[in-house]
């Protein structure tokens, strides 16, 4: 992290922080796609970015050494003019390693994003991480992984986003939570025509056959994960409810 004499607070030697920070080298990447990028399209860069610095903001904290988490800590919590958030305390080091929570926890779960927004998400990931090594912020390892999972969220997100609604129409229709249901995040592990199985992260048990549409097992991908609750009704296993769906 390069330093900057940036002074945050009045009276005192500054703590260090970024120079550029995250928040500058991302307005100077949608500055030059602004150049290049139909009035629309820009829009939806525009607004991936802008979500990219909110999942970055919120979760991005976690993956810091202690020295970085105590600037963060000593920066986010200043009041009035002082606070800073974690995209103007940091550099652009820590963007790309931060896109596997971004495209597969934040956009999933933390967005009420349409088809079109989860699509660019990928795109965007990949753009971006082009130019971040073309200006020296990335190395070809890491941008190499960011495109792998900008190319899978483009073409995966969309589609987990629509098998969420099918599950949830389905399972809101049909039944009524209850105390004894099991909640958890389920690994589907075999799929076939109007049913799934689903191997639970707590216990590890294998779950099935579960009647589930066939519009649904359309979408289903081994290795997909549903976060949701399920009911043991006579011999069989139900799918209760479906909150969402993970790539």
């Amino acid at each position: 992290m390069q330093a900057s004499a940036n002074d945050n607070s009045p009276g005192g030697e500054a703590p260090i922080t970024a120079n550029p920070t995250i928040s500058e080298v991302l307005a100077a990447y949608l500055a030059d796609e602004n150049a290049r990028l139909a009035t629309k399209t820009y829009g939806l860069y525009a607004d991936v970015i802008d979500l990219l610095q909110h999942s970055l903001n919120g979760y991005a904290a976690d993956s810091l050494n202690k020295d970085e988490y105590e600037l963060w800590e000593q920066l986010f919590n200043a009041e009035g003019d002082r606070h800073r958030e974690f995209c103007e305390i940091f550099g652009p080091e820590h963007v790309l390693p931060h896109m596997g929570e971004f495209l597969n926890y934040f956009m999933v779960r933390k967005v009420m994003a349409g088809q079109d927004l989860l699509r660019a998400s990928g795109t965007v990931t990949k753009k971006l991480a082009k130019w971040l090594a073309d200006k020296g912020y990335a190395t070809a390892e890491e941008v190499e992984d960011a495109v792998e999972r900008g190319v899978d969220a483009a073409r995966d997100l969309p589609r987990a986003e629509k098998l969420g609604a099918v599950l949830y129409e389905f399972t809101s229709s049909k039944y009524s939570p209850k105390d004894t249901d099991i909640e958890d995040r389920f690994e589907i592990k075999r799929v076939e025509p109007g049913k799934i199985w689903l191997e639970g992260f707590d216990d590890g048990r294998l779950l099935g056959p579960i009647a589930v549409p066939a519009q649904a097992t359309k979408l289903c991908l081994v290795g997909w994960t549903i976060s949701g609750a399920v009911r043991e009704t006579g011999k069989k296993w139900v799918l209760v409810e479906a909150w969402n769906v993970y790539p």
